[in-house]
């Protein structure tokens, strides 16, 4: 399969397109194949060589990924080939076929696209989660965030 691989570490001039094996679902796993991705902070710092994949997880780049369902994996219940669906990733989501763990999956509702799914997970997901599960923000309060270039928190 094609995907953008690292040729070292540094500025965007080490990704490379070539070919690597493709991933298959695993077990609990659902097999996505890529419509779209995203570049975020992590995979920029990723490609400098400051943020290794997770123990297991793709070396391959892109942390979020939209597409369509190409296998699901033993023990996976409730989406089936072809359906639309985004992904929060360990790893490979600058790929035509990425491995997700089943959890992670999510369909994609009717009135998005590809391109605006695969921006969900790192940014929205992570913004929603802070705000409201980690710091139980609520109706009438307000909260002052800093480093309003990043992507998390600009959302």
């Amino acid at each position: 399969m094609k995907a953008i691989l690292l040729d070292g570490f540094g500025g965007p001039e080490v990704l490379k397109l070539g070919e690597t094996a493709a991933p298959s679902a695993g077990a609990g796993g659902v097999l996505i194949r890529v419509a779209a991705t995203s570049v975020n902070r992590p995979d920029v710092v990723q490609r400098q060589g400051h943020y290794p994949p997770p123990p297991g997880e793709s070396e391959i780049l892109g942390l979020e990924a939209a597409g369509t369902v190409d296998a699901v994996g033993a023990g996976v219940a409730g989406f089936a080939r072809g359906e639309r669906v985004f992904a929060l990733l360990g790893g490979g989501g600058y790929a035509e076929l990425v491995s997700a763990h089943a959890g992670h999956v999510m369909r994609i509702p009717p009135n998005l696209s590809f391109e605006q799914a695969a921006c969900i997970c790192e940014t929205y997901i992570t913004a929603y989660m802070n705000l409201f599960g980690n710091a139980r923000l609520a109706d009438g309060e307000t909260v002052l965030l800093h480093g309003g270039g990043g992507g998390v928190t600009t959302t």
